[in-house]
């Protein structure tokens, strides 16, 4: 049975006190020498019920929900800087996934991808593997409106998108994205500069932390709060 989530924050708060790792060093150095005969009682006495688990799952659920609402509000958040003057919304995709239609936004003037990312500046592949998804997906369609990615900061993905990544690297885990590819251009295209070289003017690649300074400043102050997962893909 799901706890409401204010019962799940004081439970998970009173088994974790003041600092869980604290917590866990605790109950391990308790642990030793614990026999069958008293490892209900132990579990009582350190406060590891089974309540505390189903709030720590129904916490996770929530965090999942997180993801996607800071995707949907941060669109919506942006459309009175990314619209123009009688420019009309044909469809917005707000979920998880673009939900069957081809971009996050799409408007009788252009279509957009949103990636609210949380760029480190470490490796990252997960999250360039994302970014050069929506960039060859939104290069390569046949529409004739204006392309736009929208990021959270354009430094990093501009770096990697004139890096020396290999093209199969960034889609080895995508296959209907990497056949795609192949298929369209074979062997031409190695690393992903060559690639963004060739097709950087047709997405025009625009910076929305300007718009959006509560996920700016959780970027800049690397806060894992904000979206890293791929979820809005």
């Amino acid at each position: 049975m799901s706890v409401e989530p204010t019962e799940s924050l004081r439970l998970l708060s009173k088994f974790a006190g003041g600092d869980l790792t604290e917590t866990l060093c605790r109950i391990e150095a308790n642990a030793r020498g614990l026999t069958a005969d008293c490892a209900a009682a132990f579990l009582n006495d350190q406060g590891a019920e089974r309540a505390v688990l189903t709030a720590a799952t129904d916490m996770k659920r929530l965090v999942g929900q997180i993801n996607v609402t800071i995707h949907a509000l941060g669109i919506l958040l942006c459309l009175p800087h990314v619209l123009e003057d009688g420019e009309r919304v044909e469809y917005l995709s707000l979920g998880a996934g673009n939900t069957g239609r081809p971009f996050d936004l799409e408007t009788d003037h252009r279509v957009a991808e949103f990636k609210f990312i949380n760029w480190r500046g470490g490796p990252e592949s997960i999250r360039q593997n994302s970014v050069f998804k929506d960039f060859f997906m939104m290069a390569e369609s046949s529409t004739p409106k204006r392309k736009y990615l929208y990021l959270l900061g354009t430094e990093h993905a501009l770096k990697f998108l004139g890096g020396g990544r290999s093209i199969e690297s960034v889609l080895s885990r995508n296959e209907k994205v990497r056949v795609l590819f192949r298929s369209r251009f074979g062997d031409r295209y190695t690393k992903v500069r060559n690639y963004y070289s060739a097709q950087r003017h047709m997405v025009a690649i625009e910076d929305v932390s300007g718009w959006l300074s509560e996920l700016g400043e959780a970027v800049l102050a690397g806060d894992p709060g904000s979206e890293q997962s791929e979820t809005s893909e």
